[in-house]
């Protein structure tokens, strides 16, 4: 059973799958899918298109160099049949797939080395590039903060970091023009959030009662 790769992207085209492409001066095209076929048809490079071998191996994606690679090339030498051949064949398939998954992986694992290094300076350039948008503390809130350090004998920039992050977590959604939102003690204990317009009509909860039925409201 030969197993012939994808003229288009590279990938095996099964026996009985995919689709033969034969040109008039006589060659052939193998394709695992009509996706590849009717690209080829639109005269489109595999070098440009992600998705291809062509192109992971020329972005420096995919092993180019590599004995186990050697294994797949087409030999066109007739061999008589004999069944210790085919049996040792097979063990050597299995065992060539584990060495070429393994070295797949090690090669993964140099290939991204130091990506999350070139992503957290990646992040820091375009918090440094953007800082006009970062969220600031008013000239009475950094003279208070200074002050407070001055007595604990801290960091001034640590503790701005520490009421910045508190302005970030404690920013509460607001609410639409002409609303207010207060939370509401029910019957059982729990608290909920409501939304109420300024008119003094109350929305419904999701059970359809009104927020004015029960409970007790506190500011």
């Amino acid at each position: 059973m030969r197993v012939d790769p994808c003229f288009f992207c590279g990938r095996p085209s099964w026996p009985s799958k995919g689709i033969t492409f034969m040109r008039n001066d006589g060659k052939s095209f193998r394709f695992c899918r009509s996706k590849c076929h009717k690209n080829f048809k639109m005269k489109r490079n595999p070098r440009k298109l992600k998705w291809t071998k062509a192109y992971r191996k020329n972005a420096g994606k995919e092993m180019i160099v590599d004995s186990t690679l050697q294994f797949a090339a087409r030999r066109n030498v007739p061999v008589r049949y004999d069944r210790e051949l085919v049996q040792k064949t097979l063990k050597a398939m299995e065992r060539i797939s584990e060495i070429r998954s393994r070295r797949e992986r090690v090669f993964y694992k140099k290939r991204m080395a130091g990506k999350r290094a070139r992503e957290v300076a990646a992040a820091r350039k375009l918090v440094a590039h953007n800082e006009h948008l970062l969220p600031r503390l008013r000239g009475s809130e950094k003279r208070r903060l200074a002050e407070l350090a001055a007595e604990r004998g801290v960091d001034v920039e640590e503790l701005e970091r520490e009421e910045l992050e508190n302005i970030r977590t404690s920013k509460k959604s607001k609410a639409f023009g002409g609303e207010t939102r207060r939370l509401r003690v029910r019957t059982d204990g729990g608290v909920e959030e409501i939304t109420e317009s300024v008119g003094g009509g109350v929305h419904e909860d999701d059970d359809g009662f009104d927020d004015d039925d029960d409970g007790m409201d506190t500011d």
